[in-house]
């Protein structure tokens, strides 16, 4: 059984940082390309950054220059780097792995920046 369980999340002030880790269970991490999303109230689900099985990462135009997703095939285990963090990034973040054409996510981690 697959899971992926996030954590780091939680109240931050305009400007700081976070970093959020998602630990991959139950499958061989290596091989699954993974994501973070996010999906703030009253909108869709949205992809923050993307990192690829050979450490590709690609960003949404937003985040870039201000987080950093990587990964460390050794633990299992996905992050999220923030900063620079604004009250518009406060969201639910979601973890999202995908291996053999199958999604899996995470429970969602919540993260709120105040001005």
């Amino acid at each position: 059984q697959v899971q992926l369980v996030e954590s780091g999340g939680g109240l931050v002030q305009a400007g700081g940082s976070l970093r959020l880790s998602c630990v991959v269970s139950g499958t061989i991490f290596s091989l699954m390309a993974m994501g973070w999303y996010r999906q703030a109230p009253g909108k869709q689900r949205e992809l923050v950054a993307a990192v690829s099985t050979f450490g590709t990462t690609n960003y949404a135009d937003s985040m870039k220059g201000r987080f950093t997703i990587s990964r460390d095939n050794a633990k299992g285990t996905v992050y999220l780097q923030m900063n620079s963090l604004k009250p518009e990034d406060t969201a639910v973040y979601y973890c999202n792995g995908v291996r053999r054409g199958q999604d899996y996510w995470g429970q969602g981690t919540q993260v709120t920046v105040s001005s």
